[in-house]
């Protein structure tokens, strides 16, 4: 879908700037998350990544108003012109957006809780998801900076699984008959919740790569909720 989004494109410079705000938008997401999970993990103080963290989540809101203002100026001087493309492009940006907002959450857990990770059985494929999400984002920047549609749909399959072993996390937790701090099972709950929102509208902007818009906001036919 952007292939032809560029192509279609390339000559109203409002639309191709516009798309060129969606990457900087996945970029910042993916030093925000990074940068989340490092506080989380101990490796840096919170109070050093903080400022820049919401720095780079207030350049993403205006990234999105940027986005909207050139899509609604394209469609002003063009009426009726491509206006699902210009739809989805909004859509996504919001995607974008939001994905800045649960990186801030990561890194809240990381600022306020402070006792450590003790039960490997959650906090290991906390850390594997971890992991994988960060790859993920370096995946779907590719994969929307060169509309590569076989990139973007490894990005759905894999945040479907990690969709799935979130859920599977935090169903453990609440059927959990060993002693956990309860902290610790609240703050690995978080993490759960928050990287499989992270999945999912990393899944949402692959969707629209693969070109499959009517699939938005619902990027997988075994998971029928909708994103937040």
């Amino acid at each position: 879908m952007f292939r032809q989004l560029y192509s279609a494109f390339t000559s109203e410079n409002s639309i191709d700037q516009a798309y060129a705000d969606l990457t900087r938008m996945l970029e910042h997401g993916a030093w925000m998350f990074s940068r989340a999970n490092e506080v989380l993990y101990s490796t840096v103080p919170a109070e050093e990544v903080r400022e820049p963290l919401y720095q780079r989540d207030r350049a993403v809101n205006e990234l999105e108003r940027s986005i909207r203002r050139k899509v609604l100026r394209h469609l002003t001087v063009n009426p009726g012109h491509d206006v699902a493309i210009c739809l989805a492009l909004m859509s996504v940006a919001k995607d974008a957006e939001r994905i800045g907002d649960y990186c801030k959450n990561v890194f809240e857990v990381g600022a306020f809780y402070s006792e450590g990770f003790h039960v490997p059985s959650y906090q290991q494929p906390l850390d594997e998801m971890s992991e994988r999400l960060n790859g993920l984002f370096q995946e779907l920047i590719a994969a929307t900076r060169d509309s590569d549609e076989a990139k973007a749909h490894k990005v759905i399959e894999v945040t479907r699984e990690i969709r799935g072993r979130c859920d599977d996390l935090i169903e453990a937790l609440l059927r959990e008959e060993e002693a956990i701090e309860f902290h610790e099972a609240v703050a690995y709950s978080l993490l759960a919740r928050h990287y499989k929102r992270v999945a999912s509208h990393l899944a949402n902007v692959a969707t629209a790569v693969t070109g499959r818009l009517e699939d938005l906001d619902f990027p997988s036919e075994d998971d029928d909720r909708a994103l937040d």
